[in-house]
């Protein structure tokens, strides 16, 4: 059976052995291939209510896989793009707050050798540390850190 004549309930489930989505993302992904007569929202309701559909696993998932590589900042826009609910977001971002300088060191270690040695080095260091969503702050302190071994 071809994906293209699954039902919208096999094609969600499909999408959902994947990885987790939102029901923000099943509806995205999904109302192009409604048929007369199928009813998207009583499908999804249907998948919610049997747990296949979890925002919660959903926030998890992404900031389990993200956290690593990803500062808050950046992670809080996956979160808002997969039609999370604020609260839940508000709180994971903030739960990330305490490792923020650690994964941004580690972030940095992993890309770059040495400090920076000049302006344009640390201009490079620093919007690579920015472009993945860690804070000014955070990126000073990463960088002043390599230089001087203080990150106060």
């Amino acid at each position: 059976m071809g994906f293209d004549t699954l039902s919208l309930k096999g094609r969600a489930l499909r999408l959902l052995s994947q990885r987790e989505h939102s029901r923000a993302e099943l509806i995205k992904k999904l109302a192009p291939h409604v048929q007369d007569g199928e009813d998207l929202s009583a499908v999804l309701d249907e998948l919610q209510a049997k747990d296949f559909i979890n925002e919660t696993r959903v926030l998890e998932s992404v900031v389990h896989r993200r956290a690593s590589r990803l500062g808050g900042a950046r992670i809080r826009q996956e979160l808002q793009a997969k039609g999370l609910a604020g609260e839940a977001i508000q709180n994971a971002v903030a739960q990330l707050q305490a490792s923020e300088l650690d994964r941004a060191r580690s972030v940095w270690a992993r890309k770059f050798v040495q400090p920076p040695q000049t302006p344009q080095e640390s201009a490079k260091q620093t919007r690579f540390l920015l472009t993945r969503g860690f804070s000014g702050d955070v990126v000073r302190r990463v960088l002043r850190g390599t230089v001087d071994g203080d990150d106060t």
